[in-house]
């Protein structure tokens, strides 16, 4: 049980200490970073850095346009988008920054909100379908296979994230505060709820990886911690994120075994509350 534990707390201190390692030596200053409201719609970017450097844009993840070709602390840039570019409510990008040393450095996610106008056609135009169609994606569970008590049993369960706390990035949350259902199929004890806390962390090579901590119950004298890792490895219509869990449950009482589960899901905080 305590190299569980250890293993959880080394886990979550690696990932701290990469994000730390994000964190770039260059300090940068947005002056302008906005959408005009007239048509063509352009994203205006000015910013200035603490030392010269040389700078492109990536927008989106996709798009990357050259700001400054030569080594100045101050960049500006004017980049003409078409309606069909704007994925979700927002634009996001990331700054990249060459140094006169010649080392690159990327920055966080900063985020650019549509125009009013957009968003008002975008309201307009809203497909009731759409939204039930999103409804039932949303209700589809978690599969999980669980080893209790040295058996193996499937089950279902649903997580709702309720409070979203964000972080300077927008694509997701910096973490969540959230309510699971699970049903362990042929299980001697099948339904269990959870409430807990996950953070979220934002590497290049994947959406996300996540750590969470849940406290148990059966409502029946059932108690314990559940210690979670997941990975979210793709979006589907930028809404929704395929993930892969796994997540130990250390049990409170000293007649009952602690179990393992790994999970398979889609995550989404379209239903949830912003804080």
């Amino acid at each position: 049980m305590k190299k569980i534990i250890i293993l959880f707390i080394v886990i979550v201190s690696n990932v701290f200490s990469q994000e730390e390692q994000a964190n770039i030596p260059v300090d940068i200053f947005i002056i302008d970073s906005y959408i005009t409201q007239e048509k063509p719609h352009k994203l205006i970017l000015s910013f200035s850095t603490s030392d010269s450097c040389k700078s492109f844009v990536k927008i989106n993840k996709l798009n990357s346009y050259q700001i400054s070709n030569e080594y100045t602390d101050l960049h500006k840039i004017e980049i003409e988008i078409n309606e069909k570019d704007f994925i979700s409510n927002v634009i996001t990008y990331q700054i990249n920054l060459t140094t006169k040393e010649n080392k690159n450095y990327i920055s966080e996610n900063y985020f650019v909100e549509l125009p009013e106008d957009i968003l008002l056609k975008e309201a307009k135009e809203f497909d009731y379908t759409q939204l039930c169609i999103g409804g039932i994606v949303f209700a589809i569970p978690t599969f999980e296979y669980a080893f209790i008590d040295g058996k193996e049993y499937f089950g279902l369960s649903k997580e709702i994230p309720l409070y979203n706390f964000y972080g300077k990035g927008y694509n997701y949350p910096q973490g969540f505060i959230s309510f699971e259902y699970s049903h362990y199929l042929k299980a001697e004890r099948k339904n269990i709820l959870r409430f807990g806390y996950k953070h979220l962390f934002q590497p290049k090579e994947i959406k996300y990886i996540s750590t969470g901590i849940s406290y148990l119950s059966n409502l029946k004298g059932y108690n314990g911690v559940s210690f979670e890792f997941s990975l979210g490895l793709f979006q589907i219509k930028n809404v929704f994120t395929f993930f892969t869990r796994y997540r130990y449950n250390l049990l409170l009482q000293k007649d009952a075994k602690d179990f393992y589960e790994f999970s398979i899901g889609l995550y989404s905080n379209f239903f949830s509350l912003n804080l």
